[in-house]
C-alpha cells in the first residue's frame, strides 16, 4: 500500500497510539486495528492501538508522552479527556550518545555581506533601536520620515531602516536579572550582522540608560552607529530632523558593502515551531533537523530554544551533548522553569495552546517531542541564556520561552542571520533584520495559507518524500535566502511588531 493510501501511521514499534493522517469517520478500520473506531477522529490526533489501563504510560516515538487518567480500548480517541501528564521522569545520561556528522563532500557558500567583527550579514538593513517604550513612537517617526523622503532609493545595497521598539526599559529594577536580560537583547540587535549600522534611541530618564548601553555595551566595532536622547535633543521633531540626517550619513557607509562570498560557517540558523500540530513532530520538525544536520557538517550553527517545549524530552539532548557539563546546563534551565513557572502560578503543561490541542497535541511531553526533532542529531556543542553570544559553532541550544516571537527575538540577539520557522496551524510573523523562512506540516494548511508559506512538509506524507530529501530542499532554500532571495514573510513586509524582549521581573 502506497503512503498516500495509508489512513494511519505508527512511529514506533513501541507505540500503544497511531496517528491519524486523515480525518476518520467513527466505525471506521484502519490499518493496525482489528476494530473499528469507536468515535470519529480527526487527522493528527491519535488512536489507541491496543487496551491501555488506567495509569499506564501512553507511548509516542517510542517515548512517554503522558498517563492514561481512565481505562481506553482499542480504537478509542486518545486526547485530553483521557490523556493526562505524567510518567516523564527520566534518568539522565550525559553524553552517551554523541555522534559526530560526516564531513560534507563539496564546500558551499553564501552571498552576504561581510562586517567588521568578522561575521556576516545575509541582509543590510539600518536599524532604530529604542532603549525604552517612551522612545518608541519616534523611533517609528524616524523610519517613517525617511520613507517618504524617498532618498533611500540611491542606496541600492541598503535593504531598509527598521525602527526597533517594545514595551519596556523602565518601571524595572536596575540591577535584577530582567535588567540583565533586557541589556544583552539590545546589545545582541545593535551587534547583529544584518544591521549595516545603529542609531540608538532613547528618552533621557529610563531606567536603560543609553550611556550605559553605549560605554558598557560597546555596541558596534564599524563605527556605523550614533546614538541621541529626545529630551536632549529638544523634543520630537528635533529628534526627527536629527534622526534623519544621522540615519542618511550612515545609510552612505552602509551602500558602500556589497555581497560577497562567504563560508557555511557564517550561518546562524534560529530553529522555531509555532502554531504546531499532530503533524510536526513527523513532517517539518524531523525535516527541518535534517537541514540542520546538513548546515552544521558544513561548518554551520543551528540554534534550538523554547525550554518550555523541551520538558520531558530534554533527556534527549543531555545524551547528546559533547560534555556533561553542557548536558548538565540543560537540567539546570528545567530546574529554572519549573521554580520560574511555579512561583508566577503556572504549570509546565499550560504549554499546549487550545489551537496544539485542537491539532492533535495533548501534553507538553508530546509537544516537546515532537520539537527536539528540528535539532537533528548533531552534537550538542553549547548551551546559552537568553539573547547571550553564540561562539561555538555547531548545534547549541539558547533558552527562552516558547513565545515564538520572544524566543526568535533572543535567537536574533544571539547572533541569528536566518530563521527557520515550522507550523502546523498556520503561523504568520517575520522578524526583521532576519529573513524568516515558514516551513507547512500539512498540506491541507499548506493550501489555504500558501502566500504565508515557503515549503511545503505535507508531502512527507501524502507523497512519500523522504526527510533526507525534505532537508535538502530546506538547506538550498537557506542557502538561497542567505544570498537574497525573499521569503513570504518579507514579501508580505511583517517584522514591524515582533521584537518582544523577555519581560521579567516585577513592573513597578
Amino acid at each position: 500500500m502506497t503512503r498516500d493510501l495509508l489512513q494511519t501511521i505508527r512511529l514506533n514499534a513501541d507505540d500503544n497510539v497511531i496517528i491519524a493522517l486523515k480525518d476518520l469517520a467513527g466505525g471506521a478500520i484502519v490499518p493496525g486495528l482489528d476494530v473499528p473506531l469507536a468515535e470519529a477522529v480527526a487527522r493528527g490526533h491519535k488512536i489507541a492501538v491496543r487496551p491501555i489501563a488506567e495509569g499506564e504510560k501512553v507511548l509516542r516515538y517510542g517515548q512517554t508522552i503522558g498517563i492514561a487518567t481512565r481505562a481506553i480500548a482499542p480504537g478509542e480517541h486518545v486526547h485530553v479527556h483521557n490523556l493526562g501528564m505524567g510518567g516523564h521522569a527520566e534518568a539522565q545520561e550525559f553524553s552517551t550518545e554523541v555522534r559526530p556528522l560526516a564531513a560534507p563532500s563539496e564546500k558551499r557558500h553564501f552571498m552576504g555581506y561581510h562586517r567588521a567583527d568578522g561575521s556576516v550579514g545575509t541582509r543590510n538593513y539600518l536599524g532604530i533601536l529604542t532603549s525604552v517604550n517612551c522612545s518608541g513612537s519616534v523611533a517609528r517617526f524616524i523610519a517613517e520620515a525617511v520613507e517618504k523622503q524617498g532618498w533611500l532609493d540611491e542606496f541600492e545595497n541598503v535593504d531598509g531602516v527598521v525602527p526597533i521598539v517594545h514595551g519596556t526599559g523602565c518601571g524595572m529594577s536596575g540591577n535584577d536579572e530582567g535588567y540583565d536580560t533586557l541589556f544583552r537583547t539590545l546589545q545582541g540587535y545593535a551587534r547583529n550582522p544584518n544591521f549595516a549600522g545603529i542609531l540608538l534611541l532613547g528618552l533621557g530618564c529610563e531606567v536603560m540608560q543609553v550611556p550605559d548601553l553605549v560605554g558598557r555595551g560597546r555596541m558596534r566595532k564599524d563605527g556605523n552607529f550614533r546614538y541621541m536622547t529626545i529630551q536632549q535633543s529638544g523634543g520630537t521633531r528635533k529628534t526627527i530632523e536629527r534622526g534623519v540626517a544621522e540615519l542618511r550619513e550612515m545609510a552612505a557607509e552602509a551602500n558602500k558593502i556589497a555581497r560577497a562570498p562567504a563560508g557555511l560557517e557564517h550561518l546562524v540558523i534560529g530553529m522555531q515551531c509555532g502554531g504546531s500540530d499532530g503533524y510536526s513532530g513527523i513532517t517539518a520538525n524531523p525535516a527541518l533537523g535534517a537541514a540542520s544536520d546538513l548546515l552544521v557538517a558544513h561548518g554551520g550553527t543551528t540554534i534550538l530554544s523554547e525550554t518550555s517545549e523541551i520538558y520531558g524530552a530534554e533527556h534527549l539532548l543531555t545524551r547528546r551533548a559533547v560534555t556533561p557539563e553542557v548536558g548538565a546546563k540543560i537540567v539546570e534551565r528545567i530546574h529554572w522553569w519549573e521554580d520560574y513557572a511555579a512561583r508566577n502560578g503556572g504549570e509546565m503543561d499550560n504549554n499546549p495552546s487550545p489551537g496544539n490541542k485542537k491539532g492533535g497535541l495533548t501534553t507538553i511531553l508530546e509537544k516537546s517531542l515532537g520539537a527536539v526533532a528540528k535539532g537533528g542529531t548533531a552534537p550538542l556543542t553549547q548551551v546559552y541564556k537568553f539573547a547571550e553570544p553564540i561562539t561555538e559553532r555547531g548545534f547549541v541550544f539558547m533558552d527562552s520561552p516558547g513565545y515564538d516571537p520572544c524566543s526568535v527575538t533572543g535567537q536574533i540577539a544571539s547572533g541569528a542571520n536566518l530563521i527557520a520557522f515550522t507550523t502546523g496551524r498556520g503561523s504568520v510573523s517575520g522578524y526583521k533584520p532576519t529573513p524568516c523562512i515558514k516551513l507547512a506540516t500539512n498540506s491541507e494548511m499548506y493550501g489555504r495559507m500558501s502566500e504565508d508559506m515557503d515549503v511545503n512538509c505535507g508531502d512527507i506524507i501524502t507523497d512519500a518524500v523522504s526527510l533526507e530529501d525534505k532537508g535538502r530542499e530546506i538547506f538550498e532554500l537557506f542557502l538561497r535566502v542567505a544570498s537574497g532571495e525573499e521569503t513570504r514573510s518579507e514579501q508580505l513586509g511583517f517584522g514591524g511588531a515582533e521584537f518582544v524582549p523577555w519581560q521579567m521581573g516585577a513592573v513597578m
